[in-house]
């Protein structure tokens, strides 16, 4: 990636959003990447909540989501003074649903210092330059991969199985700033890529559904996940992994895993 790159998304008719190349997905070449489109949707949730901090949102992915142009349309389905749920409706030029979310906004207090685990996070210093997980995508356009910047801590790499990995995207519209978990969307939708267990050309493991859940508001351009996948006879799996920002974790991302086999 480089500071030429566009953004993920143009608004169009200032509702519609219209996938640019870097928001296009692996499996489609007319379907957008889960992870940005999540970064627009907790936009719009947060500008429906604006007294308290967001730290959690579920999406389900009913469809593919197109990009030729989607909108979004948001309601706050409760307003207490210490907590605030929201949904989210994400459908097409037909009126189609393509993903529901749900959300999860809390009321932010100062305690000063509290006791808490103490957990190391990966070293951003001593991370190398490296190829994204999924190199290889089921169409010949330019989609996710092309957008971003990855890189490696020693001993990891773009091998199938357990991964950490950091990783630096652009942002979600032009001229527009994202929110701190706007920016971490597009990575914590990576889980199920940079740890699977098998290539795309042998076994598709598509998340219908996305779940992040922040402790605390990521504070740096870069961040990392570490990522394990556990995929299941019965073609059912799960990927979970936790989040990161160059001062330690930020939270974690669960996706659930519907796996094929490519014959």
């Amino acid at each position: 990636m480089n500071s030429d790159n566009q953004a993920f998304f143009s608004i169009r008719d200032g509702e519609w959003f219209v996938g640019n190349d870097g928001a296009r997905g692996p499996w489609s070449a007319d379907a957008c990447h889960a992870g940005p489109v999540t970064g627009l949707i907790v936009r719009a949730l947060e500008q429906a909540v604006t007294d308290k901090q967001l730290v959690r949102i579920t999406t389900d992915y009913a469809r593919p989501i197109p990009m030729s142009g989607f909108r979004i349309d948001t309601k706050v389905t409760r307003s207490g003074r210490a907590a605030a749920t929201g949904t989210a409706v994400l459908t097409d030029a037909d009126g189609k649903v393509c993903a529901t979310a749900t959300s999860l906004h809390l009321v932010k207090s100062d305690l000063g210092n509290l006791p808490t685990a103490k957990f190391q996070g990966p070293s951003r210093k001593d991370a190398r330059p490296g190829k994204f997980a999924v190199e290889n995508a089921h169409h010949g356009l330019p989609f996710f991969r092309d957008s971003i910047e990855v890189a490696y801590p020693p001993g990891e790499s773009n091998a199938p199985g357990p991964t950490t990995l950091w990783m630096r995207t652009p942002p979600l519209l032009d001229d527009e700033i994202p929110s701190p978990f706007q920016s971490i969307c597009p990575l914590a939708d990576c889980g199920n890529g940079t740890s699977r267990n098998a290539e795309l050309t042998d076994a598709t493991f598509v998340n219908p559904d996305l779940s992040i859940v922040l402790h605390r508001l990521p504070a740096s351009e870069w961040l990392a996940s570490s990522a394990v996948s556990f995929w299941e006879p019965t073609g059912i799996g799960l990927s979970r992994a936790t989040l990161f920002d160059e001062k330690g974790p930020v939270g974690s991302a669960l996706q659930t895993l519907l796996i094929q086999p490519i014959d």
